[in-house]
């Protein structure tokens, strides 16, 4: 078993400005420097608080890790753990060492273990750390499968809607899958919206 880090920084952007021309006047050579030498140790003082508050504050993907780790050894599974970072995001993946159907267990029919288990998981970081997560998890590329799923029936539902102008239904689903078909709606230039309540919940697609 083991762990993956991936770090994919946004871009950053390109702030750095050129230093304006001084026009100050000569400063007095008698001047002290004490009070340059302080502001120094000032500085330096925060940057020092700061990077030890940064190392204190424990890391929501290795949190995760550690929970799977411990949850795969109860269940008697083998898996390694990725962990990426794609901007303010975790995303967490157990694939299997060998077959990804023994892992089938931790996904469930419709993925509704894994939706468990997700929240499971954010709730191990939101219980070491204090604050709430957005951490992805996904199990033996079970979300990566189901996008391709979910941008099917999205293209299936904007055709639809563009050829008789009629409203689609889609099938209940989570609230993260809606979120993937929000986008590739808003994507087609239509537009969509989540009807239903708990379990029923689901996108409707509209020309409008």
């Amino acid at each position: 078993m083991s762990q993956t880090r991936t770090e994919h920084p946004e871009d950053a952007e390109q702030a750095d400005q050129a230093e304006q021309a001084s026009a100050a006047a000569p400063q007095d050579p008698r001047q002290d420097d004490a009070g340059a030498a302080e502001e120094t140790d000032q500085a330096e003082g925060a940057e020092s608080a700061e990077d030890a508050e940064e190392q204190d504050t424990p890391d929501e993907g290795d949190i995760a890790a550690d929970y799977l780790e411990e949850l795969l050894d109860i269940v008697d599974l083998d898996g390694d753990i990725d962990i990426e970072v794609r901007g303010e995001r975790t995303y967490v993946s157990v694939v299997a060492e060998e077959g990804e159907e023994e892992l089938d267990d931790l996904v469930g029919r419709r993925g509704e273990v894994l939706d468990a288990l997700q929240e499971l998981t954010r709730l191990a970081v939101l219980t070491a750390t204090g604050g709430r997560t957005r951490l992805v998890l996904d199990v033996a590329g079970h979300r990566e499968t189901r996008r391709g799923e979910l941008k099917e029936q999205a293209d299936d539902a904007v055709e639809t809607v563009r050829e008789n102008g009629q409203d689609v239904h889609l099938e209940p689903m989570s609230s993260y899958e809606r979120k993937i078909v929000h986008d590739f709606i808003a994507e087609a230039g239509l537009v969509s919206e989540s009807e239903g309540e708990g379990k029923r919940r689901h996108v409707v697609v509209t020309a409008e």
